[in-house]
C-alpha cells in the first residue's frame, strides 16, 4: 500500500530533515511513526546523510508498532530493520543483522550501552517524556549513546505531563543542555522558585513570572508542535464526572486514616508510613479496598455499584474500564461475572483483537500497560475510569486509545468515577492543572500551516 502523506505530515517530515535536533510534539493519531519513517527515507536513501538508525520506544511500540508501520507501506519496503527485544540472545541476534533501523525498548538501553554503544549515527526516541528523570538508568545510557549520533528526533504528545520541570531532562538528551542548561540546578534557579517546602526541605517548585514564555522561546528553534483537532476529523470528546458518596461509617474509616495515618479495619491495622504512602492508601480506599501486606481489605462497594449501573446503562454498548490496583481488577472481575457480561483484560494480541472485533462488552485496561501503541478505537467509544492516576501522560495516552483518528463514532465519552470528599477530587484537579501547563507549551510552539 502506498503512503500518501497529508500536508501537515510533509511539513513535519521536512522540519525533521532540516533540523538535526528535532523535538516533535504531535498529538496521538497524527502518524508520528510514519512521519519519522518518511524523514529517515529522505535522509538515508536520498541524501545519504544517515547510515544506521536506533529507534527507542516503549516495549509494545518497539515490538509491534514500528515493525508493522514499516511493513505496511510500500514506501518503506527498502528499509531493513531488526527488533532488539526479548532475551539477551535474541537482542544480540538482532544487532548482528546490522539493519538500517534497529528498534529497541527503552529498558534495554543500559544493556545496549554495554554491548554496542557506537553503532548508530541517528537516534529516534519514541515517547521523549520517558526521559524526564535524569537519575534513571535509561537517561544515563541515552546520554552516552547520544554522543555518537549526529541526528536525533524526540517524539511525544505529552512533553510536560507533570509540569515544566520535566522539560529539562527531555531537552538535555536532545541538545546536551544547550537551551535549558547543562544542570538541573541551573534550570531551577533561572526559571523557578520554591513552592511547597518544610523548613530547608523543598518539595516542589513553581515558575517565576514570565518563565514559561522564556522556556518556550528557548526551545522553539528545535521544536514543532501540532494538535490532532487542527488537522484531523476527530470525534467530539465528552468528559463527565460520576460522583459516589461514602456512608457515614465508610467516611469515618477514610478520615481516620487521613488524620492519623493508621486505622483499625476489620480487626486489622492499616498504616501509612509517610506522605507518599498515605496518598497511595487514600487512593486505594477511595476505590473501595486497601492493601494490608499482600492481602487487601474491602472498604466499600460504592464505585463497583456505580460501575455496574453505568455498564447496564450502556445497554450492551462496549465499554473500556481503566483500573489501577490489582484489587480493583479482582473486584471488578468478580462483579462482572455476577453481571454475566462478556469481558477480558486487554493485555494480549488476542484480547486486543477481540475488543476491536466488538466481541467484548467490557474491556479492562491498565494505563501503564496500554498507554502507548494500542489502537482500540474500533471496539468502542466509551471509557470509564474506575481508578484514577496522577500521571497526565498515562491518562492522556489511555484516553487516546479510543479518542483518535479512525474512531467510527462521532462522540467519545470518558466517565470518571470519583468518590466525593476524597483524594479522587484532588487527582482530578491536578490533572486539569497539568493539562493547562502542557497546553500552553504546545500552543507556544505550534506549527501554523495551510492544510
Amino acid at each position: 500500500m502506498k503512503f500518501n502523506p497529508h500536508n501537515y505530515q510533509k511539513y513535519v517530515m521536512e522540519y525533521i530533515v532540516d533540523h538535526p535536533i528535532a523535538a516533535v510534539l504531535l498529538d496521538m493519531g497524527l502518524g508520528k511513526t510514519a512521519i519519522s519513517l518518511m524523514a529517515l527515507k529522505e535522509l538515508m536513501h536520498n541524501r545519504f546523510e544517515v547510515g544506521k538508525v536506533l529507534v527507542v520506544a516503549p516495549l509494545r511500540v518497539a515490538k509491534n508498532t514500528w515493525p508493522s508501520e514499516i511493513e505496511k507501506w510500500d514506501d518503506f519496503k527498502d528499509f531493513s530493520f531488526a527488533v532488539a527485544v526479548g532475551t539477551a540472545k535474541q537482542r544480540l541476534a538482532a544487532l548482528a543483522e546490522n539493519a538500517d533501523i534497529t528498534i529497541i525498548n527503552r529498558e534495554n538501553l543500559p544493556w545496549l550501552l554495554k554491548v554496542n554503544p557506537c553503532k548508530f549515527d541517528m537516534v529516534v526516541i519514541d515517547e521523549l517524556s520517558s526521559f524526564k528523570n535524569r537519575n534513571a538508568e535509561r537517561f544515563k545510557a541515552m546520554m552516552l549513546i547520544r554522543r555518537n549520533a549526529k541526528r536525533i528526533i524526540g517524539l511525544t504528545g505529552t512533553p510536560s505531563s507533570n509540569g515544566l520541570m520535566d522539560l529539562w531532562g527531555e531537552m538535555k538528551v536532545l541538545d546536551f543542555g544547550q537551551r535549558l542548561g547543562r544542570y538541573i540546578t541551573h534550570y531551577r534557579n533561572r526559571y523557578f522558585v520554591p513552592d511547597k517546602r518544610n523548613g530547608m526541605t523543598i518539595f516542589t517548585y513553581k515558575p517565576i513570572p514570565g518563565a514559561e514564555k522564556k522556556i518556550y522561546d528557548a526551545i522553539s528553534d528545535i521544536t514543532v508542535s501540532m494538535r490532532a483537532e487542527d488537522y484531523l476529523e476527530m470525534p467530539e470528546l465528552i468528559c463527565n464526572t460520576y460522583k459516589v458518596k461514602l456512608t457515614d461509617a465508610e467516611r469515618k474509616v477514610y478520615d481516620e486514616l487521613k488524620k492519623d495515618m493508621v486505622v483499625e479495619l476489620g480487626g486489622d491495622t492499616v498504616t501509612a508510613n509517610n506522605a507518599a504512602s498515605l496518598s497511595n492508601k487514600l487512593v486505594q480506599m477511595a476505590n473501595g479496598a486497601v492493601y494490608l501486606n499482600e492481602d487487601y481489605i474491602k472498604v466499600h462497594n460504592q464505585k463497583l455499584d456505580a460501575l455496574e449501573d453505568m455498564i447496564e446503562a450502556a445497554s450492551g454498548k462496549p465499554v473500556l474500564v481503566a483500573y489501577w490496583y490489582r484489587h480493583d481488577l479482582e473486584r471488578i472481575e468478580e462483579r462482572l461475572r455476577k453481571m454475566k457480561v462478556k469481558f477480558d483484560r486487554i493485555d494480549t494480541d488476542a484480547s486486543i483483537a477481540a475488543w476491536n472485533n466488538r466481541e467484548l462488552q467490557v474491556g479492562l485496561i491498565h494505563p501503564a500497560g496500554c498507554g502507548h501503541g494500542l489502537n482500540l478505537q474500533k471496539g468502542g467509544s466509551t471509557m470509564i475510569w474506575f481508578g484514577l492516576t496522577w500521571s497526565l501522560e498515562l491518562y492522556q495516552q489511555t484516553v487516546g486509545r479510543i479518542f483518535r483518528q479512525g474512531q467510527v463514532n462521532k462522540t467519545v465519552v470518558v466517565e470518571h468515577i470519583v468518590t466525593e470528599g476524597t483524594i479522587d477530587e484532588q487527582i482530578m484537579k491536578a490533572l486539569e492543572r497539568k493539562e493547562s501547563t502542557q497546553n500552553q507549551l504546545i500552543d507556544a510552539v505550534k506549527a501554523h500551516l495551510e492544510v
